[in-house]
């Protein structure tokens, strides 16, 4: 693990339950072997922040106002119960995962590119 559930826990600045600390140790668990798979050469204070963040966003804020941590928009309706929410870049509620801004932390990206056989041959010309 990169980080502490200690150091979670003041990042929120509030108090985890029980059962959050519990979770939250699997969860840095989690958040390390992610991060260990897609950077394993990350400066260790980098493996650190993400780790956090990572664990924050699957905690949630602890709040009961219905309102995911993550969520971009919400919407919910009178009595024909209905609710539906917008998940933000990345996942859902209590799901370990990795933003982009984290990706460019680590020093990787969804970078696209493409490549030509053409260069090849050009270099071998030379």
């Amino acid at each position: 693990m990169y980080a502490s559930i200690t150091e979670v826990q003041t990042r929120l600045k509030r108090t985890l339950t029980e059962a959050e600390i519990q979770a939250g140790t699997a969860y840095l668990e989690d958040a390390a072997i992610i991060i260990d798979g897609i950077a394993p050469n990350a400066l260790p204070a980098r493996k650190n922040l993400v780790s956090i963040r990572m664990v924050m966003r699957a905690l949630g804020d602890g709040s009961d106002s219905g309102f995911p941590m993550g969520a971009t928009q919400g919407s919910m309706s009178g009595l024909g119960y209905s609710q539906s929410w917008t998940m933000g870049t990345g996942g859902a509620n209590a799901e370990v995962y990795i933003s982009s801004l984290e990706k460019r932390l680590l020093g990787v990206s969804n970078a696209i590119g493409s490549h030509s056989p053409l260069e090849d041959m050009a270099r071998c010309a030379d």
